[in-house]
């Protein structure tokens, strides 16, 4: 979007596990797309883009390591929450967020600590791919979080504790959230909604526990996010 905006060639690098909607948005916004091997992961992207860079001095943001990433949702997100959660008189006392480029639960968690020292923060990873809860990788259906390492925006000092939920939660949430609250999660986003419920059932009655819903589920519906 900020490409077409700007009027920048922007090369989209992604394994080809990807969706169909994820290729066509972008393709829709004039971006040239370039799809990895499925079986390479996040890891094959990485290493194809940084070729392109080598070979063409293209400039990669680096959405893993780029310190931005952290820093605007420190700057933004976070603020946003404590504001929104202010306005109706309440604290937030966990946060849970999926760690994809870790850059989302670090910037909030700084924000939210900063606030409030007492508040919780939980890493969620996919039970198929435990690799900051048990040191291991997998297969698993989650797009957008898991890339299979452990990037370096996600500061390992911000969270308490590390979640785990599996694909199939992860969609069936999805679908019960389109079903009975009106919109349309993507699956990082149920994964997101599950833990979340999870970890409020765990503290129990009157405690408020945020998270985020990071994408929507009109990016997965030729997924089997909704043929099942």
């Amino acid at each position: 979007m900020v490409a077409a905006a700007k009027d920048y060639h922007i090369i989209i690098v992604m394994p080809e596990t990807m969706s169909v909607e994820r290729r066509k948005l972008m393709k829709g916004y004039g971006a040239e797309l370039i799809l990895t091997p499925g079986a390479d992961g996040m890891k094959g992207s990485i290493a194809k883009a940084e070729e392109l860079v080598k070979e063409k001095g293209y400039f990669m943001p680096m959405q893993f390591e780029n310190t931005e990433n952290p820093n605007i949702h420190e700057l933004t997100t976070g603020p946003e929450i404590i504001a929104a959660m202010n306005g109706i008189g309440k604290s937030v006392d966990a946060f849970v967020a999926g760690v994809g480029t870790g850059g989302t639960l670090s910037g909030i968690g700084h924000a939210l600590r900063r606030e409030n020292p007492s508040t919780k923060i939980f890493a969620l990873e996919p039970t198929e791919s435990p690799l900051l809860k048990d040191g291991k990788t997998g297969k698993h259906g989650i797009q957008g979080i898991a890339a299979g390492f452990i990037p370096k925006n996600l500061d390992k000092d911000i969270y308490d504790d590390i979640i785990t939920v599996s694909t199939d939660e992860a969609m069936a949430t999805a679908r019960e959230v389109a079903k009975n609250e009106g919109f349309l999660p993507g699956i990082s986003a149920g994964a997101n909604i599950h833990g979340a419920i999870e970890i409020a059932k765990k503290l129990g009655k009157g405690h408020a526990v945020v998270t985020v819903v990071p994408d929507g589920g009109d990016r997965y519906l030729s997924t089997a996010l909704f043929n099942a």
